[in-house]
Formats: C-alpha cells, sequence, structure tokens
C-alpha cells in the first residue's frame, strides 16, 4: 500500500511530500525553501524571520473573521538516527516510507513523524477550502531536537495570535497542556592508558536491535537503553575477572534512546571462556526481562584484534561502575497528572576512544527545581569519578495548567 493511499488523503500527501525534502536538525534550508514556496503558492502571506522560523498567515473563514486568532506550531527538524547496517544521508535524502499493517515506518532510519505529522496536519488545515475556521498563523520553527533555536529566537512582533496550540504530539486523541523543559550535561574524563599486559585476549561486544526512540516521548515505555544495557553486561565481567577498557561507543543523538551499542575489552586469556559465558549469560537475562517489548535484540561478541594500549584497571573499573550508578529513564511521575512524566534522564551517548571517555545525557522536566534536582543528580555521579562537567541548552518547563481557559 501506498503512503499516498492512506486516509485522510490530504495529511499523508502533505507528509509524503515534507519527507522527501532533506530536513535534519541545522540544517533546514530546503525544508525552509519548501515551506515558503508551498504557502506562497497558496496565495497566502508568507514571512520568514531572521533565525529561519516559516510563517503563514489565514484569514477567517466566512464568519469567522473577527474570532481569534489561533496559532499552529509545528517544527520542521527531525531527529536523524539510523541503524549501524543501513547506509543514509540525512543531507541529501528524502525519507524511505512504508505501511506495514497499521503503521508506517522508515527503512532502517527515524521516520520524522516527530514533528512532520504535526507539520502535515498544519499544511493540510491550510489548504482546505471546506474546513470553518478562525484567521489562522501557522508557525513552523526550527532546530526544535538540538537546542530549539528556533523558538528561542523567534521574532514575536510577527503575530497577533492569543491562543497558541502546538502539534508536536503523538495521540490525536489528547491534549497537552505541559511541556517538560530540559538541560544538556556533557562529560568528560582523560583516562589512563597502560600497556595491554602479556596474555591477554580482545573481545567485542555488540548490542543491536533496541526500538530506541525518542527520549521524552518514549522514556516511560520501558525500552532498553544500550548504554546502560552495555555497562551492566561489563560489570557483571568485572566481578568475575580483570577487565580492562579498549574502546566504547553506544548511542548517537543526545535526544534519542540508544538502540546500539559496542566495546571492546581485554580480558586475561585464561579467562576468555569464563568471561563468553558470563556474556552469553548476561544475554539470556536481557531477552528474559525484555522480550515483551524488545522482541529484536540482538547481544553478540567475537574476538577483536589487539590493542597496544587499553584504560587502567582503576579507571576502567570507575568508569563501569559511574555508568551503571547514573540515574537513566523516568526519575519522577507528576503527583497531579496520572500518567504524566513529570521528571527523567536519559545517557544517550557513551564514548570511549584514545584513551578520553565522554558523555552526552538530556535531563528533562516540567518543574524547574526537579529538573535542577535531576541536573544534579547526574552532576554527581560523574564528578564522583572526577570527570569534568558542563550543562548547556538550558531552557524551561512548561508546568501544567488544568484550569486554562483553552481548555
Amino acid at each position: 500500500m501506498s503512503i499516498r493511499s492512506l486516509k485522510p488523503n490530504g495529511l499523508w500527501n502533505h507528509f509524503a511530500d515534507l519527507n522527501a525534502v532533506p530536513r535534519p536538525s541545522k540544517k533546514e534550508e530546503r525544508v525552509i525553501e519548501f515551506m515558503m514556496n508551498f504557502g506562497k503558492e497558496l496565495g497566502l502571506e508568507t514571512t520568514k524571520d531572521s533565525i529561519g522560523n516559516v510563517i503563514i498567515k489565514k484569514p477567517g473563514s466566512l464568519g469567522m473573521e473577527d474570532k481569534k486568532t489561533v496559532i499552529l506550531q509545528s517544527h520542521l527538524d527531525m531527529v536523524h538516527q539510523k541503524n549501524g547496517d543501513t547506509t543514509f544521508d540525512f543531507d541529501s535524502q528524502g525519507i524511505s516510507m512504508r505501511v506495514k499493517g497499521d503503521w508506517v515506518d522508515a527503512d532502517g532510519t527515524t521516520l520524522g513523524a516527530d514533528n512532520g505529522i504535526g507539520v502535515a496536519t498544519i499544511m493540510a488545515t491550510l489548504s482546505a477550502k471546506d474546513i470553518a475556521h478562525p484567521p489562522l498563523e501557522a508557525l513552523f520553527t526550527i532546530d526544535e531536537e538540538t537546542g530549539m533555536t528556533g523558538a528561542k529566537e523567534m521574532d514575536g512582533s510577527l503575530f497577533s495570535g492569543e491562543i497558541l496550540l502546538n502539534l508536536d504530539t503523538e495521540d490525536d486523541d489528547e491534549l497537552s497542556i505541559g511541556c517538560a523543559g530540559g538541560i544538556d550535561t556533557n562529560t568528560s574524563y582523560t583516562c589512563e592508558g597502560i600497556t595491554t599486559p602479556d596474555n591477554y585476549s580482545f573481545i567485542q561486544i555488540d548490542i543491536k536491535g533496541l526500538l530506541g526512540g525518542h527520549s521524552g516521548m518514549d522514556i516511560d515505555s520501558g525500552r532498553g537503553n544500550a548504554n546502560k544495557w552495555m555497562s551492566r553486561i561489563l560489570w557483571n565481567i568485572s566481578k568475575k575477572s580483570k577487565v580492562l577498557i579498549g574502546s566504547f561507543d553506544g548511542g548517537g543523538l543526545r535526544n534519542a534512546i540508544p538502540r546500539e551499542a559496542k566495546s571492546i575489552i581485554a580480558v586475561p586469556s585464561v579467562e576468555l571462556t569464563n568471561v563468553q559465558a558470563e556474556i552469553e549469560g548476561q544475554a539470556k537475562v536481557l531477552h528474559s526481562e525484555y522480550k515483551s517489548i524488545e522482541p529484536n535484540i540482538r547481544i553478540t561478541f567475537a574476538a577483536a584484534e589487539s590493542m597496544p594500549e587499553v584504560i587502567s584497571k582503576k579507571d576502567s573499573n570507575k568508569i563501569i561502575n559511574t555508568l551503571c550508578c547514573v540515574h537513566n529513564g523516568v526519575f519522577r511521575m507528576s503527583p497531579d497528572i496520572a500518567g504524566l512524566v513529570e521528571t527523567s534522564s536519559s545517557l544517550a551517548r557513551v564514548l570511549i576512544e584514545n584513551n578520553e571517555f565522554t558523555t552526552q545525557s538530556l535531563q528533562r522536566s516540567s518543574v524547574e527545581s526537579t529538573k535542577d534536582e535531576i541536573a544534579m543528580t547526574i552532576r554527581c555521579s560523574f564528578e564522583s569519578m572526577g570527570c569534568n562537567v558542563t550543562q548547556t541548552g538550558d531552557y524551561p518547563g512548561w508546568q501544567p495548567n488544568p484550569n486554562s481557559d483553552i481548555l
């Protein structure tokens, strides 16, 4: 079945047109041009502010001209993540979409429904001639996924609307009345490198096939985090054998739940068989724990080429223990709204190469004080092992107001 045959037809056609345009965060030039042309072809007032946000205005329909103006907002950029075995260039290629049963997905990459479906919904509304509506101001912001610079730097003087509806959601039968703020925590640590001891063997451990997802929308789904899984495997090995880390590469984007991780470790050759058995045992445990939510888990190991230098046992243990201890997932549920994640953290990226240990994590909360608390918790976890910690990109949350006039 073709995407363009789905109903409502207008929405899916606009989504297909949009997804044909490359639109990774911070590289939105082509999709900005696409949206400018879209508005102008409809004969609507279309402008672009200095940062690159696109604004399209549509007068109210007959009899609704004097109603309050409503701003409809979505963001143009998308999370650009692909599977490790997928050849794809987000800078030049459109998304390859497919219909699988009741779902639309992408072939080996993120789909871009965040927030492409919101953009397509607004496009369909602007194009429609049979929908009664008040005056509309459509706001398409840039760079939501990597800093919200479009929202932060937009020119508010370009709008007159008193009501704003954000269409960045995944459920068409729900209204969101609050939003989490966020802060990025980046860490670095220069490890002690040592010459690889004699009679050590190298093993590469790979974790693949996890569902991943958006670390805001999907953080309460119970999905696995490949970085945390790898840390857990290494910790269990280290309790029975000496482990010297050679490398660690897990996750990718700051706002995506890591679905893949790989690590090369050195262990005493005499303990190699026991280490392999431990990896197999941990793989079985993880399969058992996550079988209902992570159906495609692949945890494998193989002999790896020797490395002349590895990280010392002291620093290897520091890293493993810290990664195991650092909080990941839901930190606090809302006490006021059932089922709402108030505060969370995601260990998005772990990299060890050339004796440098770095991480990226993202903390979110709709309550400023609790955001500060989780950010402090993550900072302290890494500082306790001697990491240099920087926290940037702080943006405020939107605490829910169940008594809003819009409701």
